[in-house]
């Protein structure tokens, strides 16, 4: 911890790629944890970049070293009645990362981002209440997620 910085902090003159502690739990009225993910933005060449990197699954799937994505859940939505599959997913996720594209020239930020399993939308929700079919011009569920204040990195002003 001695040269860790909190979230929203800035981190300054790293030469070696920094190390992410990321650890998210789930919302006891929410959905189990489906993933975590880490998303690292920069310029490059006067654009705007960003890469998602998947860093932790559920139920102890391994990420794809390659891809970088967690494989994908058998987590399911009854459209019926909205019940979800509890037995799929994780109560908690953790794991230390390090950016496996590092440039210790280029100024980044980081966050991560807690993805739970899907759950029904509010509108699918209405239309069982009501006993009518959901709309089918919206998605019938979602994806809650949940995401943490950016670490800044900033290159050594040499």
């Amino acid at each position: 911890y001695d040269s860790g910085v909190a979230m929203g902090s800035e981190m300054e003159g790293s030469q070696i790629s920094p190390t992410f502690l990321v650890w998210a739990m789930a919302d006891a009225s929410g959905t189990p944890l489906q993933r975590l993910q880490v998303i690292k933005g920069w310029l490059e060449d006067g654009q705007a970049r960003e890469q998602v990197y998947d860093v932790a699954c559920a139920d102890g799937k391994p990420v794809g070293s390659m891809s970088h994505r967690c494989p994908d859940s058998d987590s399911g939505v009854n459209l019926a009645d909205c019940s979800v599959n509890t037995t799929v997913g994780s109560a908690e996720l953790k794991t230390f990362w390090r950016d496996p594209e590092f440039d210790a020239s280029a100024e980044a930020f980081y966050y991560v981002r807690a993805l739970e399993n899907p759950s029904c939308r509010w509108s699918t929700w209405d239309a069982i209440r009501a006993g009518v079919p959901p709309r089918s011009d919206l998605p019938a569920t979602i994806q809650e997620r949940a995401w943490s204040s950016p670490i800044w990195l900033r290159p050594s002003q040499i």
